[in-house]
């Protein structure tokens, strides 16, 4: 290849621009709430010397329309080296820190630390990650120049200019959400829909009469889906449970409807109460009322440990409504499981309240997660001001819950963001990895309680970290966050993007990996358990311990 063809290929690379977008590459370097592993953060780190890159190239051309004044010949030339040489200085101090910044990161949390071989990894991954996008700006580029061409044909330059501008975003618009990410969710959907239609390879029915889906049941056993399935076939039976206990105990009620179990939301919530009714879930001591996640799947460390401590005299029901993930749930499935939380709680809490009530059971909602934001959603407190449920338990709140924000902002002055302080704390409390929600004046009627680890970006995401500091950053930091927080604008935006991705991998106990362990001491300071004592709190975490990978119970019911 020639020194002019090369040239055309890169155009007219700017080294101020690259400049400041190596000034971006080294505040990604700095710490957030997840550790970065060398790929991860050269990706990272590539594509925010890129935006850097870009930024520069709008602020000059900014400069240029307002007749601003350039440096030129010698004096451009000067400045420009000596700029290279502070950046370049400044870059290799962070790169080599940023090594000592993630160990810690990573100790705090358990995990291995990182070698000196990270370091040169990052970079590998990092140039190779801003060519890539320094190219196909190159060919967004390219076709701006020929719409514009077009453009020059019929119109005068500043306004072909701003059109040609204009029909480009659109374009890339049109290709982006409308092509490509349409069909691969379309696609995603449909495979997820597919695998759950595998039932060939699906365990036989229940043979018990008294579980969903057996030949007794309301609820077509093919229709529930894989994570539905799994939830009904697992868990503590009352064999397990005595046990635990040492008393006599029941098995208790599972119940689930799948998406395919009903065209519409509303049917799928009447489908749930009829089989409440049929298996006499309102006869038992406790009910909950539960928002799967994206997926439908529930969260095993979460269900076991509250069977567990009511002696099995429990029911739980949930309904699904998508075949996502959770993360494109959130994205693109958010009202269908706003609307299914909403019925099966309008539809069950509205034939619990008819009920005597010292003979229906103590009703509570719970999520985790995506789970958790169309509960919240679902729990009108104004409709239970007359009649209100026992209490609500939920975990991991994705940032965008509205009832969350209005409860965090709620915190007294002085108290973390983490892990704020509501009120007296007869109402709300908040639990974490170092913290059980014990503390606060007595409960009142009704109790809350949220489970937020203090390094979940699922939840700790702020969409204004583009120009601000998010408010967990100006506080001390938790146990398991860096002492080294620096924020820079629109860097700390990307970095906390990547940790939402990698949030679900974390360790058990930090990020979004929310474990049995600690669901145990806020369910029971939202249930109130009869005659549970400290010493049960930490019999049944040790048994959640026990090595199994969910859950506190390997038994297959």
């Amino acid at each position: 290849m020639t020194r002019r063809s090369l040239g055309r290929l890169v155009g007219d690379f700017s080294v101020p621009f690259f400049l400041l977008g190596v000034l971006f590459f080294a505040a990604s370097l700095t710490p957030s709430l997840i550790p970065r592993g060398p790929t991860e953060q050269g990706v990272l780190g590539g594509l925010v010397t890129a935006l850097g890159y870009l930024i520069g190239q709008i602020l000059w051309l900014l400069w240029l329309a307002l007749d601003m004044p350039r440096l030129t010949g010698r004096v451009a030339s000067a400045a420009t080296w000596v700029v290279t040489a502070i950046v370049a200085v400044f870059f290799l101090w962070v790169l080599w820190f940023s090594l000592g910044w993630q160990n810690d990161l990573r100790l705090k949390m358990g995990m291995e630390p990182a070698s000196a071989l990270h370091l040169a990894r990052i970079v590998v991954v990092a140039t190779a990650t801003f060519a890539i996008a320094y190219g196909l700006g190159r060919l967004v580029a390219s076709f701006f120049r020929l719409v514009r061409a077009w453009f020059y044909r019929m119109m005068p330059p500043r306004r072909a200019n701003v059109l040609g501008v204009i029909a480009v975003v659109l374009v890339l618009f049109v290709v982006s959400r409308d092509g490509i990410f349409d069909r691969v969710v379309t696609g995603l959907d449909q495979s997820y829909e597919k695998a759950q239609a595998l039932f060939d390879k699906a365990p036989p029915r229940p043979t018990d009469p008294n579980k969903t889906g057996s030949a007794a049941s309301l609820i077509d056993w093919g229709g529930i889906g894989t994570p539905g399935r799994d939830f009904i076939m697992s868990g503590p039976d009352a064999k397990a449970i005595s046990a635990f206990s040492g008393k006599p105990a029941l098995d208790p009620i599972r119940v689930y409807v799948g998406r395919a179990n009903g065209e519409t939301a509303r049917e799928r919530a009447e489908l749930a109460l009829a089989e409440l009714k049929r298996l006499g879930a309102f006869e038992r001591k406790v009910l909950l009322v539960v928002s799967p996640t994206g997926t439908g799947w529930m969260d095993p460390g979460a269900h076991d440990p509250v069977e567990y401590m009511h002696n099995g005299d429990i029911a739980t029901v949930s309904a699904q409504y998508s075949y996502l993930q959770s993360p494109l749930a959130l994205v693109l499935e958010t009202q269908t499981g706003l609307e299914q939380a909403t019925a099966l709680q309008d539809v069950v809490y509205g034939y619990w309240k008819t009920l005597p009530r010292d003979k229906r059971p103590r009703l509570y909602v719970h999520g985790l997660s995506l789970g958790a934001w169309s509960s919240m959603h679902a729990t009108n407190l104004f409709r239970l001001l007359d009649d209100p449920i026992d209490g609500a338990f939920w975990a991991g709140p994705p940032f965008p819950s509205t009832l969350w924000n209005y409860v965090q902002r709620q915190r007294k002055p002085g108290s973390p963001f983490v892990l704020p302080t509501i009120g007296d704390g007869s109402l709300v409390r908040y639990a974490s990895h170092t913290s059980d929600a014990s503390t606060g004046a007595p409960w009142g009627d009704m109790r809350i309680v949220f489970l937020q680890y203090s390094s979940d970006p699922i939840v700790f995401y702020d969409p204004a970290s583009l120009w601000r500091a998010p408010q967990w950053m100006l506080d001390p930091p938790a146990e398991d966050m860096s002492d080294d927080f620096i924020f820079m604008p629109i860097v700390t935006q990307f970095q906390l993007l990547l940790d939402m991705a990698l949030a679900f991998g974390s360790p058990a106990g930090h990020g979004h990996a929310y474990y049995a362990q600690d669901y145990v001491a806020p369910w029971v300071q939202a249930t109130n358990p009869a005659g549970w004592t400290e010493a049960d709190t930490i019999r049944l975490k040790a048994h959640c311990n026990n090595g199994l990978q969910n859950g506190c119970t390997n038994t297959q019911r």
